[in-house]
């Protein structure tokens, strides 16, 4: 498998997780909150443009690949399950909406390769509702990273609002896929 432009950007977003993580343990000392905020938001939002970019670029430059279609979706839910576990220890975000998002996450990715087994993927086909969730998400967790209020616009308040939005859309968009997949599973089971 050679490594094209398209799956370098993928493992880069992989590779900026331990990096805007390692902010977080970084002494006061080294630099100040505000700082290390700025920073963990900037590198999570050039995270996310990757995430957008690379299936783009795949696509044009027909440079899509098995294993990247594997990589790219591990890659966004690594992303956003290590910034929402740092939220959840900073107190930005609530530890049942961080375990809802997870968990739909972990639920969902087990449905599609179960359904993948069964030769059913296309009934839990990636579809508006999960990828309004992963907008929601993608605008809440920068604002939450961020949080100070900015030229005031409180920056956190919008971040806690969205991450709501993200939660209920994630919850939804798991009962839709269930809901799809119901007839492949009560059929083969």
């Amino acid at each position: 498998m050679p490594l094209t432009f398209p799956m370098a950007l993928t493992w880069l977003r992989i590779l900026m997780i331990p990096l805007v993580l390692a902010l977080f343990f970084l002494p006061e000392s080294w630099m100040n909150i505000h700082s290390r905020d700025v920073l963990a938001c900037g590198a999570f939002i050039v995270a996310a443009i990757t995430d957008w970019f690379d299936g783009w670029l795949a696509r044009r430059w027909n440079q899509t690949s098995a294993f990247g279609a594997f990589l790219d979706p591990v890659a966004d839910k690594l992303m956003v399950s290590a910034a929402l576990l740092v939220l959840v220890d900073l107190g930005r975000v609530g530890f049942v909406i961080a375990f809802i998002i997870i968990g739909r996450e972990i639920a969902i990715s087990a449905l599609r390769e179960w359904m993948a087994q069964m030769g059913a993927s296309s009934s839990v086909a990636v579809n508006w509702l999960g990828k309004f969730k992963t907008a929601a998400q993608m605008l809440a967790i920068p604002c939450l990273l961020y949080w100070e209020p900015y030229e005031g616009i409180p920056v956190g308040t919008i971040g806690q609002v969205l991450i709501i939005i993200a939660a209920i859309l994630t919850v939804w968009s798991m009962c839709y896929y269930l809901k799809k997949a119901w007839p492949e599973i009560a059929r083969k089971s």
